[in-house]
């Protein structure tokens, strides 16, 4: 029997954590003895369901989310920068389209997940740029390196009610293990899942998992 354990992360593009904990967790993926599965949810139903508030509508976490970011991306040596607006790009506008574009994506080509969620963090949360527009998505899907012709097939995709029911599925499946937000990562020892929320937990997640925690920045840290 495989010794590996499994580590579920649920996550959204709308959110700069989720890109921070992806980031990571992809980091260590040769480090740790795991398996990491990318589980693309939508945001904007967990919150609504668990009676969440994003921090957008709370204006001091707000404001201090803005500088937090500016830290974060020393630290964790991600590129964020918030949008010049980003009470639209994460109340108004939101990442349906987009979590579906990735959800369609990894129904047929899950190779290809974890570059077209970069594409889309790098978008929103880098570049200042849309990704609500069908334009803007099939940009993000060949910049991951997708042929046009398939990321055409993939948005295309994005209205069918197999990928729809899919992203539902997944964020009913992310509430089911008591997720409130993302990033949420399930760890999966000996049949038993365990959650952990945000993106910096990482060190407490290590110890649980009996492995080492080298800093978000591992490969630096083993030079």
């Amino acid at each position: 029997m495989s010794t590996r354990k499994v580590l579920e992360l649920f996550y959204d593009v709308v959110s700069p954590y989720s890109w921070l904990g992806f980031e990571v967790l992809l980091r260590y993926k040769n480090i740790w003895n795991v398996d990491i599965h990318l589980r693309p949810g939508y945001l904007a139903a967990v919150m609504t369901a668990t009676g969440n508030s994003p921090p957008a509508l709370v204006p001091k976490r707000g404001a201090y989310m803005g500088k937090d970011l500016r830290r974060l991306t020393e630290y964790y040596q991600v590129p964020l920068k918030e949008p010049s607006d980003v009470f639209n790009v994460m109340l108004k506008k939101g990442t349906l389209s987009a979590m579906r574009l990735v959800t369609a994506v990894q129904m047929t080509n899950p190779e290809f997940v974890e570059g077209v969620s970069r594409q889309l963090w790098l978008r929103i949360w880098s570049e200042d740029k849309d990704i609500t527009e069908p334009e803007s998505l099939l940009e993000a899907a060949k910049k991951a390196g997708i042929p046009e012709d398939l990321a055409k097939k993939f948005l295309s995709a994005t209205a069918s009610p197999e990928v729809k029911n899919k992203l539902k599925e997944t964020t009913e499946k992310a509430l089911a293990y008591g997720a409130f937000g993302m990033p949420s990562i399930v760890a999966h020892i000996n049949g038993k899942p365990e959650l952990f929320f945000g993106s910096d937990r990482f060190e407490l997640l290590a110890h649980y998992l009996g492995e080492k925690w080298l800093g978000p920045v591992p490969q630096k840290s083993q030079l």
